[in-house]
């Protein structure tokens, strides 16, 4: 993986990361409401994983935000 795409990927993942801790979810409540495995959403947010659309826009839609959120700036 190059290191512009694996910084995207931290910078993507620790978005998520401190929007979900700001709504008070853990990990495990909002895979649970999501309908997600847990692993996958730790991958993520550590930016270990690459994130699909439809799972991003499932992960905006969780937390109440946007995609484009999410992206903003990145």
């Amino acid at each position: 993986m190059s290191r512009g795409k694996h910084a995207l990927l931290l910078r993507l993942g620790e978005r998520i990361k401190r929007l979900r801790k700001k709504k008070g979810y853990t990990q495990t409540d909002l895979t649970v409401h999501l309908d997600m495995n847990r692993g996958h959403l730790s991958d993520i947010e550590l930016g270990k994983r690459e994130v699909g659309i439809i799972t991003l826009q499932v992960i905006a839609r969780g937390l109440n935000t946007t995609m484009s959120n999410l992206l903003r700036g990145l």
